[in-house]
Protein backbone atom coordinates (compact mmCIF):
# COMPACT_ATOMS: atom_id res chain seq x y z
CA UNK A 1 0.00 0.00 0.00
CA UNK A 2 1.22 3.48 -0.86
CA UNK A 3 2.33 5.09 2.45
CA UNK A 4 0.89 8.42 1.25
CA UNK A 5 -2.57 6.80 1.42
CA UNK A 6 -2.17 4.91 4.71
CA UNK A 7 -3.95 6.66 7.57
CA UNK A 8 -1.97 6.15 10.78
CA UNK A 9 -4.05 8.39 13.06
CA UNK A 10 -7.04 10.72 12.81
CA UNK A 11 -8.11 13.40 15.31
CA UNK A 12 -10.93 15.87 15.68
CA UNK A 13 -11.68 16.50 19.36
CA UNK A 14 -15.21 17.58 20.30
CA UNK A 15 -15.57 21.28 19.57
CA UNK A 16 -12.64 21.38 17.13
CA UNK A 17 -13.07 23.08 13.78
CA UNK A 18 -10.53 20.86 11.99
CA UNK A 19 -9.76 17.17 11.52
CA UNK A 20 -6.12 16.06 11.41
CA UNK A 21 -4.70 12.95 9.74
CA UNK A 22 -1.20 11.51 10.18
CA UNK A 23 -0.21 9.69 6.99
CA UNK A 24 2.16 6.74 6.53
CA UNK A 25 4.72 8.91 4.73
CA UNK A 26 5.04 11.24 7.74
CA UNK A 27 2.81 13.99 6.32
CA UNK A 28 0.14 15.58 8.54
CA UNK A 29 -2.96 16.99 6.88
CA UNK A 30 -5.27 19.48 8.57
CA UNK A 31 -8.80 19.69 7.17
CA UNK A 32 -11.16 22.49 8.15
CA UNK A 33 -14.60 20.96 8.76
CA UNK A 34 -16.06 23.45 6.30
CA UNK A 35 -13.88 21.99 3.51
CA UNK A 36 -14.75 18.39 4.42
CA UNK A 37 -18.50 19.04 4.49
CA UNK A 38 -18.43 21.33 1.47
CA UNK A 39 -16.73 18.63 -0.59
CA UNK A 40 -18.80 15.73 0.79
CA UNK A 41 -18.55 13.08 -1.96
CA UNK A 42 -21.98 11.47 -1.45
CA UNK A 43 -24.58 11.44 -4.22
CA UNK A 44 -27.02 13.40 -2.02
CA UNK A 45 -24.59 16.32 -1.89
CA UNK A 46 -22.98 15.99 -5.31
CA UNK A 47 -25.61 14.37 -7.51
CA UNK A 48 -24.62 11.79 -10.10
CA UNK A 49 -22.70 13.96 -12.57
CA UNK A 50 -19.25 12.79 -11.48
CA UNK A 51 -17.94 16.33 -10.94
CA UNK A 52 -17.46 17.27 -7.30
CA UNK A 53 -18.35 20.87 -6.48
CA UNK A 54 -18.00 22.79 -3.23
CA UNK A 55 -21.36 23.25 -1.53
CA UNK A 56 -21.18 25.87 1.20
CA UNK A 57 -22.24 24.26 4.51
CA UNK A 58 -24.31 26.17 7.05
CA UNK A 59 -24.74 26.02 10.83
CA UNK A 60 -24.28 22.61 12.39
CA UNK A 61 -23.47 21.13 8.97
CA UNK A 62 -19.86 22.13 9.81
CA UNK A 63 -19.77 20.33 13.17
CA UNK A 64 -18.28 16.84 13.06
CA UNK A 65 -19.92 14.35 15.42
CA UNK A 66 -18.14 11.04 14.65
CA UNK A 67 -15.40 9.50 12.52
CA UNK A 68 -15.53 5.81 11.61
CA UNK A 69 -13.05 3.79 9.55
CA UNK A 70 -14.45 1.99 6.50
CA UNK A 71 -12.19 -0.98 5.92
CA UNK A 72 -8.61 0.21 5.36
CA UNK A 73 -9.49 2.59 2.57
CA UNK A 74 -11.81 5.33 3.85
CA UNK A 75 -13.52 7.23 6.65
CA UNK A 76 -17.25 7.83 7.20
CA UNK A 77 -17.88 11.25 8.72
CA UNK A 78 -21.06 11.89 10.69
CA UNK A 79 -22.10 15.53 11.08
CA UNK A 80 -24.23 17.06 13.85
CA UNK A 81 -27.16 17.51 11.45
CA UNK A 82 -27.25 13.69 11.07
CA UNK A 83 -25.68 13.55 7.61
CA UNK A 84 -23.42 10.49 7.32
CA UNK A 85 -23.63 9.12 3.78
CA UNK A 86 -20.29 10.49 2.58
CA UNK A 87 -17.48 7.92 2.37
CA UNK A 88 -14.16 9.78 2.14
CA UNK A 89 -11.51 7.48 0.64
CA UNK A 90 -7.97 8.08 1.84
CA UNK A 91 -7.00 8.93 -1.74
CA UNK A 92 -9.77 11.57 -1.83
CA UNK A 93 -8.76 12.95 1.58
CA UNK A 94 -5.12 13.23 0.56
CA UNK A 95 -6.24 15.12 -2.57
CA UNK A 96 -8.29 17.51 -0.37
CA UNK A 97 -5.24 18.44 1.75
CA UNK A 98 -4.95 22.23 1.76
CA UNK A 99 -1.24 22.55 2.58
CA UNK A 100 1.24 24.20 0.22
CA UNK A 101 2.93 20.85 -0.45
CA UNK A 102 -0.24 19.05 -1.53
CA UNK A 103 -2.23 21.73 -3.38
CA UNK A 104 -2.41 21.23 -7.15
CA UNK A 105 0.48 22.96 -8.83
CA UNK A 106 2.65 22.87 -5.70
CA UNK A 107 6.31 22.18 -6.20
CA UNK A 108 7.34 18.67 -5.19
Amino acid sequence: MDPRLRCKAVRSPRGAKVMEIDWGDGHESVYPHEILRGYCPCAGCQGHEGTIKFRYPEGNQRELDAIEPVGNYALRLTWFDGHRSGIYSYKYLRALCQCDECRPGALT
